[in-house]
């Protein structure tokens, strides 16, 4: 059986390079390269894509063995039955790794043709660091190597307001648009880079606000080697997703008709606010995501439809949606519980074997976007505290000690955050400090949680509380006494 790639196939590269994409990982390549294929194949949308690595942590080269190559499986309920749909992706012609291909990625600024800027780089992706040089090469942060990418386009371009891009942050982060804009404006002004250039940045370029949808679980690990055999090549870059998505856009319609979504039946939306649809979307899926992973994690689970399976940690994710999330959220009733309900269902999906440490990747950053503003609005609306929601936080601060039954948990974090919790559970372990002292300490850590969570009232007492019983009675049995605890919430 032949290796995926385009001489095995017999498919070349010839397509022009319109999209620059920032990221290649299961959930953009499974999203928006698929996006991507469909309106190349039913709309002559003839886009090719090139991938640039964002970060510096491994090489992308199985994506450049393959040529860019890979196969998308997609389940679903079709007629009341579990369905099977696979798509050959041949859209990725090129992959550049910028630690080691700087220079060739900054070519790609003197091709006409590009026009999208797409990226998924995480929540935690979209920043300014301080530290970042123009000269660097790279430059750390993805902002950092965009603002010099758009630099080389604006002085090779001459100032051509035709020659701008569409950005299309992928990032689930409020405003993500507006965002990137903001940071890559902060480097300009930072590195002297000119008022004309700035001036080009806001004229020529836009930036769209976007709201992504589809649960990815990634590589099929159980099943590769049935589905090799029925394809007929190895693929190791296979990513299975759920037929389900929706992609909104905040942009004007000058955006809209560059893109032909309109002739397919790909779900993508164009509105002049995302705001509701990003709220309802991130507090509700996203957020039972975040709270999902630390919880079955220690409760010995590995997926999420395994988690699913499990009555007592269902109902926690179930009780957290309906009756702590759902409140904060300014919605007909009825519309938030139908959404609620197929969330719940999607997380059930047998086929989709989504690996709770790959959900679990910087968990905090997770928390503040997708938790956070629910606890708060939870507290200031009811005058108590969530109690499944401070159940979520007490396990991840437990989750982020590193250890589960003796082994140790593969946490992707900020270096710094990792090494905060890690001072604080070795000084717990040696004494130094009590429980109570870790988790005031750990709250208060304004770098991690963008704010000093002790100030909101009984919230560390709770977390300490909650934190004693887990390690004493373990999470599951710590899940029945929360249910059957009526003074879990405490008043405000």
């Amino acid at each position: 059986m032949n290796r995926l790639n385009r001489k095995t196939t017999d498919i070349p590269a010839t397509m022009p390079l319109k999209i620059l994409q920032f990221g290649g990982g299961n959930f953009i390549r499974c999203f928006v390269d698929w996006m991507v294929q469909i309106l190349n194949e039913e709309a002559d949308f003839k886009a090719g894509v090139v991938v640039i690595k964002p970060t510096a942590k491994g090489d992308y080269q199985t994506l450049k063995t393959q040529d860019g190559l890979f196969t998308a499986i997609l389940n679903g309920n079709e007629n009341g039955a579990l369905a099977t749909k696979t798509k050959l992706i041949t859209c990725v012609q090129q992959v550049l790794n910028p630690y080691t291909e700087w220079n060739a990625c900054l070519d790609l600024a003197k091709n006409p043709d590009i026009l999208f800027v797409v990226s998924n780089t995480t929540e935690a992706g979209i920043k300014f660091n301080p530290e970042d040089q123009y000269l660097g090469a790279p430059p750390n942060e993805f902002p950092a190597k965009l603002t010099v990418w758009l630099f080389h386009r604006f002085q090779h371009f001459g100032n051509d307001l035709d020659k701008g891009c569409i950005m299309l942050p992928c990032e689930l982060i409020e405003d993500n648009g507006d965002r990137l804009r903001t940071a890559i404006l902060n480097y300009s002004k930072a590195w002297h880079l000119g008022e004309v250039f700035i001036s080009w940045i806001d004229k020529a370029n836009h930036f769209c606000n976007t709201l992504v949808d589809r649960i990815v679980s990634g590589y099929p690990s159980a099943m590769a080697d049935q589905l090799e055999y029925e394809l007929g090549y190895h693929d190791k870059l296979m990513v299975m997703g759920e037929q389900y998505h929706n992609w909104i856009i905040e942009a004007p319609n000058s955006v809209k008709k560059q893109m032909p979504f309109s002739k397919t039946e790909l779900k993508v939306t164009f509105v002049d606010d995302l705001g509701p649809f990003r709220e309802m979307k991130v507090r509700i899926l996203n957020g039972a995501h975040t709270a999902m992973v630390p919880v079955a994690y220690l409760a010995g689970m590995k997926l999420v439809n395994e988690t699913m399976e499990n009555h007592i940690l269902a109902g926690f994710v179930a009780s957290l949606l309906k009756d702590e999330v759902c409140k904060t959220l300014p919605f007909p009733e009825q519309r938030k519980q139908d959404y609620i309900q197929d969330v719940l269902d999607r997380f059930r999906n047998p086929s989709l074997k989504h690996q709770l440490i790959d959900i679990a990747l910087n968990s905090t950053s997770k928390f503040v976007t997708r938790l956070l503003p629910s606890l708060k609005d939870y507290c200031k609306q009811e005058g108590r505290l969530p109690k499944h929601l401070v159940f979520g936080l007490s396990a991840l601060l437990l989750f982020y000690k590193g250890e589960f039954n003796g082994g140790k948990i593969d946490l992707k974090d900020d270096p710094k955050t990792l090494a905060l919790f890690k001072e604080n559970w070795d000084k717990l372990k040696s004494g130094s400090l009590s429980l109570k002292q870790m988790v005031h300490g750990i709250l208060g850590n304004v770098d991690v949680w963008n704010e000093d969570l002790t100030l909101i009232k009984d919230l560390s007492t709770l977390v300490t509380d909650h934190l004693t019983t887990i390690r004493t009675y373990g999470m599951i049995e710590a899940l029945t006494l929360l249910n059957n605890d009526k003074k879990s919430t405490s008043k405000t």
